[in-house]
């Protein structure tokens, strides 16, 4: 499963996927994962979500992101969920054919691996094409 948690700026998305994780810990049996850029949700996230600063890895672009994700699975089989806080920063753009992509790539490695992504992005959901809204 794909979740897209779309919206321009300031309009609450990393506030409403922090309760999601928040609450997701007390459900789920396996470990959920964030992915975000820096570090900037460390003091709101539960301790028990693993966080992880991706430009640490110095890794840009969709084929690096579905490598480390890859990995992260590979050395972590209990990974249930994953969270990626904006998506186009992560990925390096906002071409939304790029993240459509990204979401489609999920969709099947979840599928595959039982895990469930959901990742906010800086797009305005009135305006987002078909291939993103299906996510959201």
């Amino acid at each position: 499963m794909v979740k897209l948690i779309a919206g321009l700026s300031g309009t609450g998305k990393t506030k409403r996927m922090l309760n999601e994780m928040n609450e997701a810990v007390e459900k789920e049996n396996g470990s959920l994962v964030c992915i975000e850029l820096r570090t900037s949700l460390r003091y709101d996230l539960n301790y028990k979500v693993r966080l992880i600063e991706y430009q640490t890895y110095q890794l840009e672009g969709i084929a690096s992101l579905k490598a480390f994700i890859s990995g992260l699975h590979a050395g972590n089989f209990d990974i249930s969920s994953i969270y990626l806080k904006s998506i186009h920063r992560l990925l390096g753009t906002d071409d939304v054919r790029v993240m459509a992509d990204f979401c489609a790539w999920c969709e099947r490695f979840g599928a595959e691996n039982s895990i469930s992504f959901t990742m906010t992005a800086r797009l305005d959901p009135e305006t987002a094409p078909a291939e993103l809204k299906a996510y959201m």
